[in-house]
């Protein structure tokens, strides 16, 4: 195989990249079980979450690596999970750990080149407890700024200077949380956590002890991009510093920050999946983190986020002004520039690595 990684670019589509990666799969010897989601793609096409398996399955580890958590984020994510079966799968000692890719966890946002899902549902903020979910006041108080019912340029540049204005009085590291957090009140809104378990968050309840058993050892790597400097990959753990996941990651990677205690480019969240993962794997040993890369500076991710909610929220997703509001947000969340994919790929590779090489051990 060639390890040209500049060779690579990301898929145009859905479907394409979907293919690529059971093409990849294929030729690793890969076990592959696809599970089938109700709605259609973009393009009419079968949406599922794909599962590729490598290894022994009585091994003791087991290496997860997951993308399209949020759905656009997976045209990044997709090319780095398909590049590993292609480059990487074949050298290893898979005897002792076991490598299992979920390959568009939130697969209709993937294909509509949305960061949520079919529900609006932003799915790293649904793994809630919905006997008592979270609240946010204070994103009530500019939802109707962020996605306003029209999006004119005039109306787009009124809210905007308002949201600034406001980031200016509370400050934009208390701005991001109250925007990013997480909210359950607005369904039209942004990073909307929904108001019940949706298709995605069943589907991992229902399979993911399944898919680990018998290992006691877990390893995880949930890929994302949009958030941080340019190319750069930033491990975000959901745990606080001196957490037992938290201390196993810094020995397994170096330098991972805590969105609890203020350490990285993410606000706090309520309701990430990486939170609840314990909860459906017990007496296995969790490892986990988020990896995000960085495309484009954070004003420009909020407009994309803001544009897309307006126009499946009040306008046609299937109208004159979804094209342009579609190459928006990709452009926020999957730069098409082969060097900022091959930068990505040797991040990525040094992750896994260390993961693969700890879980080992």
């Amino acid at each position: 195989m060639t390890t040209d990684r500049t060779a690579r670019t990301l898929d145009p589509t859905y479907a394409i990249a979907r293919r690529r990666f059971l093409d990849a799969a294929g030729r690793s010897g890969a076990d592959v079980s696809t599970f089938i989601h109700p709605s259609a793609g973009l393009e009419g096409e079968d949406l599922a979450i794909d599962v590729a398996q490598l290894g022994d399955d009585a091994a003791a580890s087991v290496l997860l690596i997951v993308s399209a958590t949020h759905g656009v984020e997976g045209y990044a994510g997709s090319a780095l999970q398909s590049w590993w079966l292609d480059e990487r799968a074949a050298d290893l000692d898979l005897g002792r750990t076991r490598v299992v890719m979920i390959h568009g966890f939130n697969p209709v946002g993937f294909s509509w080149v949305r960061r949520v899902n079919e529900d609006n549902v932003d799915l790293n903020r649904n793994f809630v407890d919905w006997a008592s979910p979270p609240t946010n006041a204070e994103y009530g108080e500019i939802a109707d700024l962020l996605v306003p019912s029209t999006w004119s340029d005039d109306a787009q540049a009124s809210t905007t200077t308002a949201l600034l204005e406001v980031a200016g009085e509370i400050g934009l590291d208390r701005f991001q949380q109250v925007v990013s957090g997480g909210q359950y009140d607005h369904p039209t809104g942004i990073f909307y956590g929904g108001t019940g378990p949706v298709w995605s968050n069943e589907w991992l309840h229902r399979h993911l002890a399944g898919l680990v058993e018998p290992a006691t050892r877990l390893g995880v790597i949930d890929l994302h991009t949009g958030l941080g400097d340019w190319g750069h990959g930033e491990l975000i753990s959901h745990e606080q510093v001196g957490d037992p996941g938290y201390d196993r990651g810094t020995a397994w990677w170096g330098e991972v920050r805590s969105m609890l205690d203020g350490e990285s480019v993410s606000a706090a969240l309520s309701g990430d999946w990486l939170g609840a993962v314990d909860a459906m794997v017990p007496g296995v040993e969790v490892t986990s983190a988020a990896l995000e890369f960085g495309t484009v500076d954070v004003i420009s991710v909020l407009q994309s986020l803001r544009a897309d909610a307006w126009l499946h929220g009040f306008g046609d997703p299937t109208g004159p002004d979804a094209p342009a509001i579609r190459a928006q947000v990709r452009a926020a969340f999957a730069d098409d520039d082969p060097i900022w994919l091959a930068t990505i790929i040797r991040r990525f590779d040094d992750v896994a690595s260390s993961a693969f090489g700890a879980l080992g051990t």
